[in-house]
């Protein structure tokens, strides 16, 4: 597979040491003009094989369902996709990052201070990560404690075509818990520098990861790539998937289907975080069980 062969440093042009509070600035500016839109939740813990999994109950999806219908009369009038990044909502605005990468919160955020790293110019959703991505990742976690995710594809979760990364900080769970599955990952079996986790019923690949070196990640990122079975070149891969990253660790998983019973399911499911719109939904997963639906949407081993 084609790595990204640049060898040019992206210039990072976030001051470190402010990121955090710049967060939290924008965070109260952008609730106070209308520009950001929480979604309200109840949450419920659900524990099955060893994960005490955070299920959060979604109580208003309305003003976020009427954007998406407006989105689509948009696309259905124009011919073309509405794009919220290009340009985006200056209130919504946290950082520069770097000369190809900007910050922004998360409009319709469930989780506090959920960040979003954009790229500048457009580029497909499905597109491979490339150095450039690695280099903003790392400088986002330089400045605090947190868990990136990306979408690749509808099938993975993502509601936008243009690349953008996600950020949330941890803990994850309102109880402390900062990685609901990370008990799990104690017991990776390594072949290599890739791992799998034998509690996890779908097909997956795990590596260590410093966010420090973005070559270094980029390089193990292509091959979690390859040990999941998802060839290709720098200009795509040939299925969807989920990767996590943390300061310490990746983790890719391929999937077969967006949503089971339509529950949906992105990153933060295989996080051991996962999402409800109703109590009729919360009573399917916990019928299912949350490994359950992470198996029926992720791939076989």
């Amino acid at each position: 597979m084609d790595k990204d062969n640049s060898n040019t440093q992206n210039q990072i042009l976030l001051q470190p040491g402010t990121l955090w509070h710049r967060i939290q600035e924008r965070t109260e500016r952008a609730l106070k003009c209308g520009a950001l839109l929480s979604i309200p939740t109840e949450f419920e813990f659900v524990e099955q094989d060893g994960v005490r999994f955070l299920v959060r109950i979604m109580s208003n999806l309305v003003r976020k369902d009427k954007a998406k219908q407006q989105q689509e009369k948009q696309k259905a009038s124009t011919g073309k996709e509405f794009n919220p990044f290009l340009p985006y909502e200056a209130d919504l605005f946290v950082a520069d990052i770097s000369p190809t990468h900007v910050c922004l919160l998360n409009k319709y955020n469930v989780v506090d201070y959920h960040l979003l790293i954009i790229t500048r110019e457009f580029e497909e959703q499905e597109s491979p990560l490339t150095l450039a991505d690695f280099q903003a990742t790392g400088a986002c976690l330089a400045e605090f404690d947190g868990l990136v995710f990306y979408n690749s594809g509808k099938l993975a979760g993502a509601s936008q075509r243009h690349k953008h990364l996600q950020m949330v900080p941890l803990p994850l769970s309102p109880d402390g818990t900062h990685i609901p599955i990370a008990p799990l990952l104690k017991n990776a079996q390594f072949k290599g520098s890739i791992g799998t986790i034998p509690q996890l019923p779908f097909l997956h690949a795990f590596t260590s990861f410093n966010p420090d070196c973005a070559a270094a990640g980029l390089e193990s990122y292509y091959q979690l790539l390859t040990a999941v079975g998802l060839p290709g070149n720098n200009q795509t891969i040939s299925g969807a998937y989920n990767l996590l990253a943390t300061r310490e660790w990746m983790l890719i998983v391929p999937r077969s289907q967006e949503s089971f019973q339509s529950i949906p399911v992105n990153s933060l499911g295989f996080a051991g975080a996962m999402l409800v719109r109703n109590s009729q939904q919360m009573q399917v997963l916990k019928d299912i069980g949350p490994m359950g639906i992470l198996s029926q949407v992720g791939s076989s081993q």
